[in-house]
């Protein structure tokens, strides 16, 4: 039972998870499921728009919760709005499967039929480039007895020894060490396992942080986070032998306070504010260490350092730093570089000694996330004329090889994670993520996550739902449907001519399920920015899309990209799809690669130093671009041919 402060209160219970909350009169429902710690959807930061934070009232009342979003039906039928409806008595509350999110959060893993084209950059490569040197290790020590001829202090003692024993030059002992130092040299008869931190750049000191009695150089763990604007990942790495032992997601608890950087950094701005955006994705990354060493015999006491990578606004809310001025212009954030930070100082639940290790940033909107993609993937390493993509809400696009390197930012919007789609959600249970239309009946086959009725349309699917509608003549090249197609399916709804792949009956929820005209707006309105920023991009250093040498795909979404599809519409360049590779999580895969090596580390410093940031927002050409990209695939179709050639055949007009 969670009580919020007040000493006349209701209680209100949530369904299926029977949690309960009691909370004042006038509070949100939305407030009290956060209270509660049941996550309802808020697309649009709680302000009533998006109508995707729907539950049923099953008991009790609540005063309000009706808006357009609900018919006079649904709201008799006990619907409610959560961001809107107040407590004004106790309730009984079920969150439907629209509202709540799925356990578990998204994919991780790169899906089967793309692994062919995986970029696999494992800790054996990194052993046979001799860069296996990860910032934290232990070294074991045997060292001699004091005697009357060796008397010398048991710090110096140490420092001798590993220079001698192990060619350490430059250590600094810190003082909770030196107060372990006498009891630990004794315990094992003066066998200790000392653990030493090191820091990069010319100069750098390592540091002594940590000595134990005996042999426990086997014992050296680390952690890999990418910190996502919708999703946090982790994973448990071995540091002695670079072994990956578990991964796990949730979903960033900042989300409730809306779905882009903009809203959550509005919320920052407010009184206590940042302190409860850096609470809320401190307690997810804590969450998510827990779940990491369940089924491990690995005590967090074991845990040495923890690097982490997210764009530049989530770095900001992690450490607790204004992030007032990265959305006003000239776009200015507090830092792009952080030294080492004792995990403990920014709330991380580690040992004292534990290490803190945060990816820097390029600019407001080109964050550490990026910096990691471009690590992991090693296109920085290589001589290919690389075209790197992360796509998300914000695609942030990079291009370039081991001598030059030029990135850039474009809003895409969050089309493909979900949002401003009347059915879009994130991938999980229920989800259509594949598709495919009989040509001559029109009648769909929709395929789903977990193989559930239907109960919305995730990014990847709604990629191959509107390449598909296009390639079938049944929407045009500016998005519009054929009225005069024979079909039931495609009829006029609230929001203009709509599509319905699902009907009521065969749904898992409580209505049709669709997609309408406004949809597909929004959807090429997010495929334009991409394909307008990478255009903008490969042209403003003097190259063009034929010059290419290779694309690589990150993020969860771009994982799941079906490639022909993309193409079709108009969100990749049309290239051999030999060029292309999958990375999968780049962040994150960054993120392992550093917490394994400082060789990695320091090469870090040196990609941020050289890498150009283009802010397109101020390049005349990328406006024309996008306006350009707002038809399928494009308003020039010769960039399409093989497009253009299907649209011919189909007996379309190009």
């Amino acid at each position: 039972m969670t009580t919020a402060e007040n000493s006349s209160s209701y209680e209100i219970t949530f369904l299926p998870s029977n949690r309960r909350v009691k909370v004042a009169a006038g509070v949100s429902l939305i407030k009290a499921a956060h209270l509660a710690g049941v996550h309802i959807n808020a697309s649009c930061g709680g302000s009533g728009v998006c109508g995707k934070c729907r539950v049923i009232l099953e008991g009790g009342t609540v005063e309000g919760g009706r808006s357009e979003k609900l018919s006079s039906a649904e709201y008799a039928e006990g619907y409610r709005q959560a961001c809107i409806a107040e407590v004004n008595g106790n309730a009984t509350i079920r969150v439907t499967a629209e509202s709540e999110l799925a356990a578990g959060a998204v994919p991780t893993e790169v899906p089967i039929r793309h692994q062919a084209r995986m970029h696999v950059f494992d800790i054996d490569t990194l052993k046979k480039e001799g860069v296996f040197l990860p910032p934290i290790e232990k070294r074991v020590l045997h060292l001699p007895e004091p005697t009357h001829e060796d008397n010398r202090a048991d710090a110096g003692r140490i420092i001798r020894g590993l220079h001698k024993e192990h060619n350490e030059r430059g250590l600094v002992t810190p003082l909770p060490v030196l107060k372990k130092m006498r009891r630990a040299l004794r315990d094992k008869n003066f066998e200790v396992t000392v653990t030493l931190s090191r820091a990069v750049g010319e100069g750098s000191k390592t540091h002594i942080v940590n000595i134990q009695p005996g042999d426990v150089s086997h014992r050296n763990f680390g952690l890999a986070f990418d910190i996502g604007t919708t999703t946090v990942h982790g994973s448990l790495v071995d540091h002695q032998t670079g072994r990956l032992i578990s991964r796990r997601s949730d979903y960033n608890a900042q989300i409730s306070y809306g779905e882009d950087v903009i809203s959550r950094i509005i919320q920052a701005e407010k009184p206590k504010g940042l302190q409860l955006m850096h609470e809320l994705v401190v307690n997810t990354i804590n969450g998510l260490i827990t779940k990491l060493l369940l089924k491990t015999d690995i005590g967090r006491d074991e845990l040495t350092s923890i690097t982490l990578a997210g764009n530049t606004t989530m770095t900001h809310l992690l450490l607790g730093l204004e992030p007032h001025n990265i959305r006003r212009a000239p776009y200015v954030p507090v830092s792009t570089f952080f030294p080492p930070i004792r995990a403990r100082d920014i709330d991380l639940e580690l040992p004292l000694r534990a290490v803190a290790l945060v990816y820097p940033s390029i600019s407001s909107y080109v964050g550490g996330d990026i910096i990691a993609g471009v690590m992991g993937s090693g296109m920085y390493r290589t001589e290919p004329v690389t075209l790197f993509i992360d796509i998300g809400t914000n695609a942030e696009i990079v291009i370039g090889n081991r001598d030059w390197l030029v990135c850039a930012a474009c809003s895409a919007g969050p089309a493909f994670e979900g949002g401003g789609i009347t059915h879009g959600m994130r991938a999980a249970a229920g989800a259509i993520e594949d598709f495919s239309i009989n040509p001559v009946t029109f009648e769909p086959m929709n395929i789903t996550i977990g193989h559930k009725p239907p109960i919305g349309i995730c990014g990847s699917g709604l990629l191959v739902i509107i390449a598909t509608l296009f390639e079938n003549g049944i929407i045009d090249r500016q998005g519009k449907f054929d009225r005069s197609l024979d079909t039931p399916r495609i009829r006029e709804g609230r929001s203009g001519f709509e599509y319905v792949l699902t009907w009521k009956e065969e749904a898992g929820g409580n209505s049709d399920i669709v997609l309408n005209e406004v949809d597909i707006e929004n959807f090429t309105r997010a495929k334009a920015a991409i394909y307008a920023g990478c255009k903008t991009l490969v042209e403003g250093v003097g190259l063009h899309i034929t010059d290419l040498e290779q694309i690589i795909l990150a993020g969860a979404f771009g994982s799941y990209i079906d490639l022909d599809s993309a193409m079709t519409v108009g969100l990749l360049p049309e290239v051999n799809p030999d060029k292309i590779i999958y990375v999968g999580n780049g962040s994150l895969l960054g993120s392992w690669m550093s917490e394994m090596s400082n060789h990695i580390r320091r090469d870090v410093v040196e990609v941020v130093n050289k890498m150009t940031s283009f802010e397109l927002s101020e390049v005349k050409n990328f406006h024309d671009q996008y306006v350009a990209s707002l038809f399928l695939p494009h308003t020039d179709l010769s960039l399409f041919p093989t497009t253009s050639k299907r649209l011919k055949k189909n007996g379309q007009t190009a």
